[in-house]
């Protein structure tokens, strides 16, 4: 056609071809298209590691400490209520962690058996209900608090990837478009005003499916049903807005402490997201933070020097709904 173009244009130079448009590439909203009723599971896989160096004033002071976590959880999730506007809704849903070997054994004999054969507990944790509203923040939130700490590290970071979409450009996004956006650190912190400085690219678009559970554990079955997802690449930077010199908190100030220092951190996230439901398929995220802090009485008394670098594997993989065949 190009080449017809351009052989008409040589043989008729008085006469002005028309151009010709290259189709336009159709934005996609990738924001989750869920419904009342709905039910869907999530395998999580979390690591982390934390190492801490201490120097202080005080005999025994308490702080953070050198810890190291290697945890599995399922997590499921029930929509109980959506409100669309436009495009995008508020999504008021529940979810409540499971122990991968209960859900195993449940899977596998139709209810979860104990070495001696009787029942046993489906060692589920009690429900978070939370709401996502339009523009990916969440309200709402109950039950938070009594879940274990790693179940609550790890019921954010699959809350963060679920509602990724809410801070996404409000027109849709395409293949090969970047973006930034930037939100405050919401975890609790001897420095304040830390912010996460984040872009994100819809690199393509790929073939993606659920895993399945078998009896010998978490597999991909090779005759799965395939669907579309956008693949997503977010960098995020946490930066420090507040003086190195002040870093001090308000609940720190209350109790006449003082902080100074510094942190800062990287994080690499790749997302896999249905363009049929919005619903995130598979998420991989890499993090590294570091602290430098001073906490002191506001008389320099009692100082207390903590150096913390931490680092942590998250792998969040959606759960098809009909089990795997036996053998």
């Amino acid at each position: 056609m190009l080449a017809a173009l351009f052989i008409a244009t040589q043989i008729h130079p008085g006469i002005v071809q028309p151009r010709v448009a290259a189709a336009p590439i159709a934005r996609t909203t990738l924001f989750p298209k869920l419904h009342a009723g709905q039910t869907f599971t999530y395998y999580i896989q979390y690591r982390s590691k934390k190492n801490v160096k201490t120097e202080s004033r005080v005999v025994t002071p308490t702080g953070p400490q050198d810890a190291e976590s290697d945890a599995q959880w399922l997590l499921r999730v029930e929509i109980l209520d959506v409100h669309p506007q436009g495009e995008r809704a508020a999504i008021h849903a529940r979810s409540r962690f499971q122990s991968v070997a209960s859900a195993m054994a449940q899977n596998n004999t139709g209810a979860t058996q104990t070495s001696s054969g009787s029942a046993a507990p489906s060692l589920e944790s009690k429900p978070v209900d939370f709401t996502i509203l339009p523009d990916g923040r969440v309200d709402s939130v109950t039950g938070l608090a009594d879940l274990f700490p790693d179940q609550r590290q790890v019921w954010q970071v699959w809350l963060r990837q679920f509602a990724i979409a809410g801070v996404f450009p409000r027109d849709g996004v395409k293949p090969g478009q970047s973006w930034k956006s930037s939100e405050p650190e919401q975890a609790p912190s001897p420095i304040v005003k830390l912010e996460w400085e984040k872009q994100a690219t819809y690199v393509r678009d790929e073939p993606c499916s659920a895993i399945q559970f078998s009896e010998t554990g978490i597999v991909t079955p090779k005759n799965s049903p395939t669907q579309s997802c956008a693949v997503v690449l977010t960098s995020a930077i946490l930066k420090q807005k507040s003086s190195p010199k002040d870093t001090t908190p308000g609940d720190f100030r209350l109790h006449d402490l003082r902080t100074t220092g510094n942190a800062s951190g990287k994080n690499e996230t790749i997302s896999y997201i249905s363009l049929q439901s919005g619903l995130i398929v598979r998420v991989t995220e890499d993090a590294h933070q570091f602290m430098d802090v001073l906490v002191a009485k506001a008389d320099a008394s009692n100082q207390i020097h903590y150096n913390v670098e931490a680092t942590g594997h998250t792998e969040v993989l959606l759960v098809a709904d009909a089990p795997a065949s036996k053998p």
